[in-house]
């Protein structure tokens, strides 16, 4: 299987093409501007100092400063976090937000350090990378495995060496620490809203639309809870500790609490439980909400999704391979892609970073309707270019996301060229 990196760089070649953009494009935006690898050294509970390796990649600022999440994770590479970087310099292009894409990630495993160790690495790390960042530079936020608590640790940490509160250079901090509320939720949330969308334009409507969603991390939670009060009913949730399948609908508040609580969903107390975390995948649902790591739905097993429709709330799931696969059953709509689906978190780090900077604030109400239109008008963009793509291209398979992409490198393209780059 090739990887999250050949990925990008073959569906960005395809995207360049489909524009009818010059070859240097490809050349341009196929490599990051800078990356940076760093060592953190950190004095573990039992005295032994251990060295983690971390990155910091910046992929291209043409519209605005550096904007991408840092992941800690014990698989981590750097060429994953290449590829990260320059999903997110088209995520954030195609939203229509000033900023270019960045990307870090330090190779651990949280899930076995405890507060203390977990707070001198997030400060280590902050310490590490601190002189490429900076409100203007690069704005770094939560990924996998990193929350509104690192971040806070991050821009205290960063504040410290400038000598004044800096809180505009870390989003999705703690709502009593300049965070916004919005943010906690906003990837689950705005895939959501991109469903709905989806759901309205081509499937009659979103009301009563049965979701299954693979991956009960952040994005899952939230897209549960806001799919369920958005008139939807989620039939099956999973983690790695299995699926849970209830037809009757299950409550996501009451899954969430058992999460939280036990760290296991496969504990919720209703509905069938199966081993397999996969399962989730296969559900004879409405609409698929991949919300777990890259690589999830692949030429193995696309053939066994039977969802018409799907949302990424993961970076990557679904591979090109299986976007093949899945768009040539007749009976199959879309997969609305991760740089539209997902940009949710990144479009509330951007109205957290607005406020930042002003040190203005909005309510969490008015702070939702702004997400949420954003997103609405990016579906409607990026739907509107598929169709007139599929019109055009007749001759061959046109997916959603060559039409996001080619709206995305587009606009990154047109800065470049006023910019005089190229």
């Amino acid at each position: 299987m090739s990887s999250y990196l050949d990925w990008m760089l073959k569906v960005l070649r395809e995207s360049i093409e489909l524009a009818g953009l010059p070859e240097e494009v490809y050349d341009y935006l196929s490599k990051p501007d800078r990356v940076l690898m760093v060592k953190i050294p950190v004095r573990m509970d039992n005295g032994k100092l251990v060295v983690f390796e971390g990155y910091r990649v910046q992929h291209n600022n043409a519209l605005g400063p550096y904007k991408g999440g840092i992941r800690f994770h014990p698989e981590v590479t750097l060429e994953t976090d290449m590829a990260l970087a320059m999903g997110m310099t088209l995520k954030n292009s195609l939203a229509g937000i000033p900023y270019g894409g960045g990307k870090g990630a330090v190779r651990c495993d949280p899930k076995k350090m405890s507060v203390r160790e977990l707070e001198q690495l997030s400060r280590g790390y902050a310490r590490a990378i601190a002189s490429i960042i900076g409100p203007e530079q690069d704005i770094p936020a939560p990924d996998v495995n990193t929350n509104p608590q690192i971040m806070a640790w991050m821009v205290d940490e960063y504040s410290k060496l400038k000598g004044y509160n800096v809180p505009a250079v870390f989003t999705a901090k703690p709502p009593e620490l300049w965070g916004n509320p919005v943010r906690l939720y906003s990837t689950g949330y705005g895939t959501v809203i991109a469903a709905k969308a989806a759901a309205e334009r081509w499937m009659g409507g979103f009301e009563g639309r049965t979701i299954t969603i693979h991956g009960f991390g952040n994005a899952g939670q939230y897209a549960a809870l806001w799919a369920t009060r958005l008139g939807a009913k989620v039939v099956a949730v999973s983690d790695t500790s299995g699926t849970v399948y209830d037809p009757n609908g299950i409550d996501p508040e009451l899954a969430i609490k058992v999460k939280n609580e036990t760290g296991k969903v496969i504990n919720y107390p209703r509905g069938n439980k199966l081993s397999d975390p996969e399962a989730s995948l296969y559900v004879d649902a409405d609409i698929l909400i991949p919300a777990a790591i890259e690589n999830t739905i692949t030429e193995r097993n696309a053939g066994k999704v039977k969802a018409r429709l799907i949302a990424e709330a993961a970076n990557g799931p679904t591979t090109p391979e299986a976007e093949r696969i899945l768009y040539s059953r007749k009976d199959f709509i879309a997969v609305v892609p991760d740089i539209l689906a997902n940009a949710g978190g990144v479009i509330m780090s951007y109205l957290e970073w607005v406020e930042n900077l002003q040190w203005w604030f909005w309510d969490e109400e008015e702070t939702r309707q702004k997400l949420a239109s954003i997103m609405e008008r990016n579906f409607k963009r990026t739907a509107d270019r598929w169709e007139k793509l599929k019109a055009e291209k007749s001759g061959r398979q046109v997916t959603m996301r060559d039409a996001a992409f080619v709206l995305a490198v587009e606009r990154v393209y047109t800065a470049m060229k006023l910019r005089g780059w190229i």
